[in-house]
């Protein structure tokens, strides 16, 4: 029997190190432009919100002005007093007039941007899958103990839900080709879910049937803000082993800003009609190589 005096001070140890992470967002934030961004009350719970991530997606931006996405950053940045974020963020895109635009808010001094590259959507038969196309990016992270993984974001259109989240499996196929990469995460609002992707759909999706892609938020979650839905549409796809293993568990998480902010739905509603869905992945392991020889120990 382990000596049960010595295995609290390991206990002890642990946490008084804590375990550090790496925490990783996706928000779909409903039609942002320079209406939502003259908003202070709005713009402080955007700012509140994506200050808890270290890096974090950002979707529908939709200013062909390019004047709120710039205030968004300063006001972020301001309230940090230390510039500590940065951003890259994709072209105008979409099929017709309707343009958005995806875009990466990242700690500099946790992360870098390795390469990036705006998906041409050029497959068989020239075929457009998607409305959006993603904005891949190949981001360096200096603490965690997986170096460099490529995000690939996607808005769906809620039409074309199914064949845009199969479509994601070409793209990680030219990525992979592409620049070599062993890690990838898929996020965004995919719309994967209600009556855009049934259960009879699935299996007509290439990036849920190959079981080497692990799906972190679950068909029954809800990451919808009003309270008359139940639709798990934002998602967050992990592929690479070692990736995935770097989880911390339980950290997977749908963020109810109206719940943390105390608002109403309504004043939810004027910020976005989704919540953020969040991972956090660990740090090296540091401190903690040594509790590695107790594994399997039992009292």
């Amino acid at each position: 029997m382990v000596n049960m005096l010595f295995l609290h001070g390991v206990l002890f140890l642990a946490s008084f190190h804590g375990i550090q992470s790496l925490k990783i967002c996706s928000f779909n934030v409903r039609t942002f432009g320079k209406a939502k961004a003259a908003k202070k009350e709005i713009l402080d719970v955007l700012v509140k919100t994506i200050a808890r991530c270290d890096l974090l997606l950002m979707m529908e931006i939709k200013d062909s002005s390019n004047q709120a996405f710039p205030a968004l950053m300063k006001r972020l940045n301001n309230q940090s007093n230390k510039n500590e974020y940065k951003s890259i963020i994709s072209e105008r895109l979409g099929r017709n007039t309707y343009k958005e635009q995806y875009a990466f808010i990242y700690r500099h001094k946790l992360l870098s941007v390795k390469r990036s590259y705006q998906y041409p959507d050029h497959q068989a038969a020239d075929e457009d899958v998607f409305a959006r196309e993603p904005f891949v990016v190949w981001f360096s992270s200096r603490s965690t103990t997986v170096k460099d993984f490529v995000i690939v974001p996607q808005h769906t259109m809620p039409d074309s839900a199914v064949c845009e989240i199969d479509g994601l499996y070409d793209v990680y196929i030219e990525m992979k080709r592409r620049w070599r990469a062993k890690y990838f995460i898929f996020m965004g609002d995919f719309n994967a879910g209600c009556g855009y992707v049934r259960k009879k759909h699935w299996k007509n999706i290439r990036l849920r049937n190959d079981t080497n892609f692990v799906w972190l938020i679950g068909d029954k979650n809800d990451t919808t803000v009003k309270e008359s839905t139940h639709c798990a549409y934002d998602r967050i796809v992990l592929h690479g082993e070692k990736l995935i293993k770097a989880v911390i568990p339980n950290s997977v998480n749908i963020f109810d800003f109206k719940k943390a902010y105390g608002m109403t739905e309504g004043e939810a509603l004027n910020v976005s009609d989704h919540f953020p869905v969040e991972v956090d992945l660990m740090e090296s392991y540091g401190h903690f190589s040594w509790l590695k020889s107790f594994k399997g120990l039992k009292g």
